[in-house]
């Protein structure tokens, strides 16, 4: 008979789970005897950290849930950092852990693995924790793990399996997968939005990763209005090229400038957090005038004052508002020339050192066209977040918002090369960074996966030396000693190039490093 851990895999099958990540374990066996021949593929990463953060890059660039198989105790312990970056970035996945025979739990007892309350962990970053006690429970546990995922504002869901009940026999009859449907804005509210649109002179768009689905509608209606687009960082992509987009930061003057400057702001699928908006700690969000709001989540609503706020799916919403505006012009508005305006202001702006970065950046974008950039926090995506136009929706991601997490770049990189099978996928970090998470290099070696890891070398957390010394504070911890990374590219087996920060030598090593079929490393010396 089947074992309800058996029946979990089939049933994550059965909603379109293709690959897990997960690093196999005595309290985890028995889900491993249900992933022989369901067909998904199991990658094992070499730490639970390097599971949850391939996870996520999987489901940013394929659009799925990314999911995770991990061991009771340290197995989830370690995956709540990427966890919590999930949530920080509405990423949609699933961690399914064991836990400890239900009898033992809460007694500490000292059984091997043991936490106090390990669902009280869990529930620290996630959406929803559920346990599933018998075979009855499991089908429900799914869909309310699976509605984070579907029809509201994603994040990261866990699932545990007690040992008592994991071999236990399935016993009941599986339920179909619940669909939760997006909501839709009232007929009214529509109204209104659409009335408000009509009469602005000088409207603002602004886009976070919530509208990374609608580029169409988005496109569509920013033309129909003549409206500048202001991408988040984890919007870059969704208008590329375009003479209204504005691929900059809402944090910099020269965007807060042009946001004040507008009479009527929409903001799609954007949660306006200070780490796109006030990155400056001013303590404030730029000024905008009869702001808009459309948001999956009504909670994300709440939490700001707008003249109108509709709770709605971004792609529903836009393709609404674009048929109540189709008698509107196009390209009214002067939208381009004041877009132009903000891009040359913001450029010039982030000063010469940031210009320069980019300058790289926008080398790299054209060496390798339509790739995927996964990045870290180091100092050329920093400046990228600030000032860069990329040409792949949804293909510029990084941890240096929302959470923050260090060693994010390597382990996502691999997730995202597994989640857009083809493209490739371009991982930069820095040589502090990189050293977080430097042994998940060989997931791309083992699986052959197109992935230039990009190590940006300047010896040491040079921003954090930066701050510092800002802050007029002696300067400690901010020189770890890296490792010869030609050598440690050498030991894993890829081929490795060294070259200067000038955007050209960085372009000429990035093609040749793709002349192969699987990983490659480029050291880009900044010392």
């Amino acid at each position: 008979m089947t074992s309800i851990a058996e029946a979990l895999v089939a049933q994550l099958k059965a909603r379109g789970v293709a690959t897990v990540f997960g690093i196999p374990g005595v309290h985890t066996v028995e889900l491993y005897r249900g992933l022989e021949g369901s067909g998904i593929r199991h990658v094992t990463p070499r730490h639970e950290q390097g599971a949850g953060f391939m996870a996520d890059g999987y489901a940013r660039a394929s659009g799925r849930p990314g999911v995770a198989f991990v061991i009771t105790g340290p197995g989830l312990t370690n995956t709540l950092t990427p966890m919590a970056q999930a949530r920080a970035d509405s990423v949609p996945m699933l961690v399914v852990s064991g836990v400890n025979a239900r009898p033992s739990l809460g007694k500490g007892l000292g059984h091997l693995h043991e936490l106090p309350d390990q669902q009280a962990v869990a529930r620290g970053v996630a959406l929803v924790s559920e346990q599933v006690g018998q075979a009855g429970d499991l089908s429900p546990a799914l869909d309310r793990a699976f509605a984070c995922f579907e029809g509201g504002r994603p994040g990261p869901a866990h699932v545990e399996l007690p040992l008592d009940v994991a071999g236990a026999p399935y016993d009941a009859a599986p339920g179909q997968p619940a669909r939760p449907a997006a909501p839709v804005p009232g007929a009214a509210e529509m109204a209104e939005a659409a009335a408000r649109l009509r009469a602005a002179k000088a409207p603002v768009i602004l886009v976070g990763g919530g509208a990374r689905g609608a580029a169409a509608s988005l496109r569509a209606l920013a033309e129909r209005l003549g409206a500048p687009v202001v991408q988040t960082v984890n919007a870059r992509g969704v208008i590329h090229g375009h003479p209204l987009g504005v691929p900059a930061s809402p944090s910099l003057q020269a965007v807060r400038d042009l946001i004040a400057g507008a009479d009527a702001v929409l903001a799609v699928g954007t949660e306006l957090g200070p780490t796109d908006y006030d990155m400056y700690e001013r303590g404030d969000l730029p000024e905008m005038a009869g702001l808009i709001r459309v948001d999956i989540c009504p909670q994300q609503l709440a939490r700001r004052d707008a003249a109108l706020s509709l709770n709605g799916d971004a792609v529903a919403t836009l393709e609404a508002l674009n048929a109540a505006l189709a008698d509107v012009g196009s390209l009214e508005a002067n939208g381009a020339a004041r877009a132009a305006g903000a891009r040359q202001a913001a450029r010039a702006e982030i000063g010469p050192q940031m210009r320069a970065l980019c300058d790289m950046l926008e080398a790299m974008r054209d060496a390798v066209p339509d790739a995927l950039i996964v990045g870290d926090s180091t100092q050329a995506v920093y400046a990228g977040n600030l000032y860069y136009d990329h040409d792949r929706r949804g293909g510029w991601f990084n941890s240096a918002t929302g959470y923050g997490a260090l060693g994010y770049a390597i382990p996502a990189a691999v997730g995202a090369a597994l989640g857009a099978p083809g493209a490739d996928v371009i991982a930069l970090t820095g040589d502090g960074g990189a050293q977080f998470t430097l042994p998940e290099m060989m997931v791309a070696v083992e699986e052959k996966l197109p992935v230039t890891f990009v190590i940006w070398n300047n010896l040491g957390y040079r921003e954090i030396e930066t701050a510092m010394r800002e802050a007029g504070v002696a300067v400690v911890g901010c020189d770890p000693v890296p490792p010869d990374f030609e050598a440690v590219a050498r030991s894993c087996g890829m081929p490795f190039t060294r070259c200067a920060p000038g955007p050209q030598d960085v372009a000429a090593a990035l093609r040749a490093a793709r002349r192969g079929d699987g990983p490659a490393m480029v050291e880009v010396d900044a010392r």
